[in-house]
């Protein structure tokens, strides 16, 4: 297998943690996104939509999108497991995770991207959807701020990827300046998921 990506990515930056957290190591590539070098012919036959990561399969096929390409690595590395183990487990987490891509990495990537006109040579940026989106991402933290006062991860006493994909989105919203981490049971939580050892 062979990985295309840019690792300092949200969702690059998912599939390398997922990756350090099962001990798997699979050679890879950077793509430039500044670079536009994710638009060349070449990687959008890896990706017609022209996104990291990806991942070249043994078969030679492609498999894009890091959720999807973590379910596959936990399906091959089964443990730790980061799914769930129970039906009931997977649909929590899943549920959760849901969530997290939704309500705010989706929007704070919108505030990113049309705040900062970080790629205004290619997509048409409005800055007032940029704003809206920020506000909406700064709510739904509130939210999980409020389940995580009477939970030490967003499953309970159970860390799984759904911890993984909000601490890397909030890491991400901090870094272009949309600092999340206020909230004190946020702050608490966010800093014992990322002093996990895959993190650094």
């Amino acid at each position: 297998m062979h990985l295309y990506t840019q690792s300092q990515s949200p969702n690059g930056q998912r599939v390398a943690v997922f990756m350090k957290e099962k001990g798997v190591d699979i050679p890879l590539t950077e793509i430039d996104l500044r670079g536009a070098e994710n638009l060349s012919d070449e990687h959008k036959n890896r990706n017609p939509f022209g996104r990291v990561p990806v991942l070249q399969m043994d078969d030679g096929t492609f498999l894009a999108e890091s959720q999807a390409i973590c379910l596959l690595l936990e399906g091959l590395h089964p443990e730790p497991n980061m799914f769930g183990d129970s039906p009931e487990e997977k649909a929590k987490i899943e549920m959760w995770n849901r969530r997290v891509e939704l309500n705010v990495l989706m929007p704070v990537a919108q505030g990113f991207r049309n705040l900062t006109g970080f790629f205004k040579d290619r997509e048409i940026v409005v800055k007032e959807w940029g704003e809206v989106a920020a506000a909406d991402a700064k709510r739904a933290v509130e939210i999980f701020d409020t389940h995580l006062a009477d939970n030490q991860f967003i499953l309970g006493d159970r860390y799984c990827i759904s911890d993984m994909t909000l601490a890397i989105t909030l890491g991400f919203a901090k870094n272009v300046g949309q600092d999340l981490l206020g909230s004190e049971n946020i702050a608490r939580w966010h800093a014992e998921v990322t002093s996990r050892p895959a993190f650094s």
